[in-house]
């Protein structure tokens, strides 16, 4: 049954890559994004196997793990270009010393483009115990969702209930809205999810003659992108990765204010399942996003534009043919856009302020109440279904446990190795030695933490590797801050300005069929932007194709 299961998974996890063609996973917390990161993947559900009140599972001391293999994504940005080595020499040592024998960790480090397709590569062609075969991996809450029904995933409540982080734990929230409703946690969330805000730059905003205070509404709103496309020939108001992103959740968050009360998936509105493609809200979502496209203000690369595409085309050193709007990841990325901006030489005059962040439009606050925090990124055990969970409670242990020491192994999932990525040893630096416009000098005293200059690229400062120290669910405890106080503006403007996204729907028609609804629900918002057909013509197709399933769905949904 788990091979039949997978084999599903992986051919819908397929589909839906020639679907995203040319779509970039998101970082995720960030360089993601961040990045959910993932294509819509699709198995028949298959009950994950329960302990019985008659078994007595296996203690941890039980089993003796001496090697650890994960799987990840590109957030863990210490990669093997960066100093992974590093980061994974002293993984081993700290952890083994917590322990008290040797561990060695084992990274296997996905193509951002298509990790949802691997990982079900991966776990279809191998089982626990063999070499590529993952203990642990990262997955998206839609990942998290089509695969916990499988039998794949640990069971890990009670392993997380009896973290000795619980007592540091300053978000339960976040871990306890991921169990089902026999309260099942099979992904564990280190950090809160983050979510997309809008970048205006600043010197386009004063070309206009606007101020951002003065965007209020969606009609301020679409003034200042029709201003911007009117500044010169070849610019565009607004870029994005794509329309809207169909294949991950929150799907409305790279344009939001085009989408405002919209959601174009399954979600629970006032306690009852719908099928929010088929509202009235997405008809006029998908009216403004054809208007937008028709008046030239949203740049037309969007719709088959990767995240990666789209931001290299905003912070561009050719402004003739960029934009002056780009909703992305919030905290983090506020100060990437800008470092990126100034190695391009766009509004170096500005400084720091090249990029002002629009507060959510009216429109928004009347629907959902600001930007969405999407649900988090997860880690997951998998099972070997052997009726112990010596193996699994010993990974947990090793990896979990440790994530969140408030220490040295979270420090390590936070900023990278001692010495490379950071240090507490005095230290004086420059970047850009050879520009005198670029050129910045760091200096530090023996004992004051700081962030090293990036192993690949000496004029860059490094900013984190796994963990973002502001959205973890349990902060350090050694008072290792990283100072840097654009970041801080943008985490805190994220959190004023945010609420929880829908919980992600999950069932077994669903899951057998996401890849589907995706690719067609991509197809004819696709369609409907660029004209070829009309944004009532989109739902009533799709209601001809796939209304009854979708209903089927929703039945299902709100049976459970």
């Amino acid at each position: 049954m788990k091979k039949k299961a997978l084999s599903l998974l992986l051919s819908t996890a397929m589909v839906a890559s020639l679907a995203a063609c040319g779509n970039e996973t998101t970082p995720a917390t960030t360089d993601t994004q961040t990045a959910d990161n993932t294509t819509a993947t699709e198995a028949p559900a298959t009950e994950a196997p329960a302990t019985t009140d008659a078994e007595t599972p296996a203690a941890a001391e039980d089993f003796t793990l001496e090697t650890l293999n994960i799987v990840v994504d590109g957030t863990l940005t210490a990669t093997v270009e960066n100093g992974q080595d590093a980061f994974k020499e002293q993984w081993e040592a700290a952890v083994s010393e917590k322990l008290g024998h040797q561990i060695t960790l084992n990274i296997n480090q996905l193509d951002h483009s298509d990790y949802s397709g691997t990982v079900s590569r991966l776990l279809t062609t191998g089982q626990p115990g063999d070499p590529d075969y993952p203990d642990a991996l990262i997955m998206s809450a839609t990942m998290l969702r089509q695969y916990q029904t499988t039998g794949l995933l640990w069971d890990m409540a009670d392993a997380y209930a009896n973290a000795e982080f619980q007592s540091r734990v300053t978000l339960p929230s976040v871990n306890e809205n991921m169990k089902d409703n026999q309260g099942h946690l099979y992904g564990f969330a280190p950090t809160y999810g983050n979510g997309c805000v809008t970048y205006v730059k600043k010197s386009w905003l004063d070309a206009a003659g606007m101020s951002i205070d003065d965007i209020k509404t969606f009609d301020d709103y679409y003034a200042m992108l029709k201003a911007f496309h009117e500044k010169e020939s070849g610019t565009y108001g607004v870029i994005a990765a794509g329309y809207g992103k169909l294949d991950e959740a929150p799907y409305i968050n790279y344009m939001p204010e085009f989408w405002q009360g919209a959601y174009p998936s399954f979600y629970q509105k006032d306690g009852v399942w719908v099928d929010g493609f088929q509202e009235q809200a997405t008809i006029d979502a998908l009216a403004r996003l054809a208007q937008g496209y028709a008046d030239g203000v949203i740049d037309p690369d969007t719709e088959e534009a990767g995240t990666k595409q789209a931001r290299e085309k905003f912070f561009s050193n050719d402004q003739s043919t960029s934009e002056g709007v780009f909703t992305y990841w919030a905290g983090t990325w506020l100060r990437t856009l800008t470092t990126n901006m100034e190695k391009q030489e766009v509004d170096n005059d500005l400084g720091d302020d090249r990029l002002v962040q629009l507060a959510p439009i009216q429109e928004i606050k009347d629907t959902w109440g600001g930007y969405i925090n999407r649900e988090a990124p997860v880690w997951v055990i998998t099972d070997d279904q052997d009726g112990s969970n010596a193996r699994e409670q010993a990974i947990f242990d090793a990896l979990l446990e440790t994530m969140l020491d408030g220490d040295k192994v979270q420090t390590l999932w936070t900023y990278g190795a001692e010495d490379v990525h950071w240090s507490t040893k005095a230290e004086s630096f420059t970047t850009n030695a050879d520009d005198p416009e670029k050129k910045k000098d760091y200096e530090y005293a023996d004992g004051e933490f700081h962030l090293k200059q990036a192993p690949n690229d000496p004029n860059s400062v490094w900013k984190k590797n796994h963990l973002d120290p502001v959205l973890v669910i349990a902060p350090l405890t050694n008072g290792f801050v990283d100072n840097d106080e654009l970041v801080q503006v943008g985490n805190k403007f994220f959190t004023e300005n945010c609420v929880d996204a829908p919980a992600a729907a999950s069932c077994d028609t669903l899951t057998e069929n996401e890849a589907t609804l995706v690719e067609l629900k991509t197809t004819l918002m696709n369609q409907a932007v660029t004209g070829e057909i009309t944004p009532e013509e989109a739902i009533a197709q799709y209601q001809a194709e796939v209304g009854d399933l979708a209903q089927q769905i929703v039945d299902e949904l709100n049976a459970q």
